[in-house]
């Protein structure tokens, strides 16, 4: 959506995209016509000795001027949005981003950490990124972000989301087998709705769930499920046998009785559809016993990830 995107950023990358453009087509259209009318005007038929031409000193210096004239606005256009969308406010909150295999993660300066971005309105924001394994892209198509997440190095970009909702966030770099899994959600919403959730002890994003907007509980798919389990890393601590990992088995997991620890005391619970999306989304908070809290911060699952492995969870008899 050309100068109509979420962020502030977005209206100029939109504007330099769309005056590159513009002479592109320009010139492509005008060097066209030049063309057929070279063709049509110096045929042979209609000149049947042509002659020799050495030397033009004015064709030379306007073709030789305009170009660069034309290619020198489209560097101080560029150079100038470049050069804003290098320069952070003071005011902007720092969030740091791991890009990790294949999901990101994210962490305030209040230490909350999440799997999804979490934005107020109008405020500017600065993303520092790291990656402790292979390159990864970080991009944001509604903001016209994007930005390189390079192992030992920290790379950096920010900008001011304009308007609310939900937005997508992509890796745009070939980082292994299940590259296209890595997804998550940029949430934008109201200072004082930002505020609230910031401040308190919530993991999961304060926008409106897709359950909350469908007006009902998500259907799942335990064959959708199976491909999570096998593109959000879920089986480097869980194994569908029954054997013993990190973390438990899912066999036989939906259903069960288990012993979890919920700030520091023992308590038993169901594995229902409640548990285990609370176990997604906030995995340190019922840590069964017996088990390390390993996975420190929740995988970027959405709603209807959540319901496919639950429909899954309940075939694993």
């Amino acid at each position: 959506m050309f100068f109509g995107g979420a962020s502030d950023v977005s209206g100029r990358v939109d504007a330099v995209f769309l005056y590159i453009a513009a002479l592109t087509a320009a010139f492509l259209v005008f060097i066209t016509a030049l063309m057929i009318y070279f063709v049509v005007k110096y045929s042979r038929k209609r000149n049947p000795n042509p002659a020799d031409i050495r030397s033009h000193a004015w064709l030379e210096v306007t073709w030789t001027a305009i170009p660069l004239v034309l290619f020198l606005s489209m560097f101080y256009y560029g150079w100038t949005n470049y050069h804003y969308m290098r320069s952070v406010p003071r005011d902007a909150m720092v969030v740091k981003v791991t890009g990790r295999q294949w999901a990101w993660s994210f962490s305030y300066p209040n230490g909350k950490g999440t799997s999804e971005l979490v934005l107020a309105v109008r405020r500017p924001v600065k993303l520092e990124f790291t990656s402790p394994d292979v390159v990864h892209g970080f991009y944001i198509p509604a903001f016209r972000v994007k930005q390189d997440v390079v192992p030992g190095q920290t790379n950096w970009t920010w900008f001011t989301p304009e308007k609310e909702g939900v937005y997508d966030i992509e890796c745009t770099v070939i980082c292994g087998v299940s590259h296209s899994y890595m997804l998550s959600k940029v949430h934008v919403v109201p200072e004082e709705r930002f505020k609230a959730w910031y401040f308190s002890d919530a993991v999961e994003p304060p926008a409106e769930t897709a359950e909350a907007a469908s007006g009902g509980p998500l259907a799942g798919d335990p064959d959708r499920g199976r491909l999570v389990y096998a593109g959000k890393a879920c089986a480097t601590c869980h194994t569908l046998d029954g054997a013993r990992l990190v973390g438990p088995s899912w066999k036989g997991l939906y259903g069960s009785r288990e012993t979890v620890v919920t700030d520091g005391k023992e308590r038993p619970v169901t594995v229902d559809d409640t548990y285990i999306a609370r176990s997604i989304r906030a995995p340190g908070a019922d840590v069964v016993k017996g088990y390390p809290p390993a996975m420190v911060l929740p995988h970027s699952l959405d709603d209807q990830e959540v319901a496919d492995v639950v429909a899954f969870l309940k075939t694993l008899k």
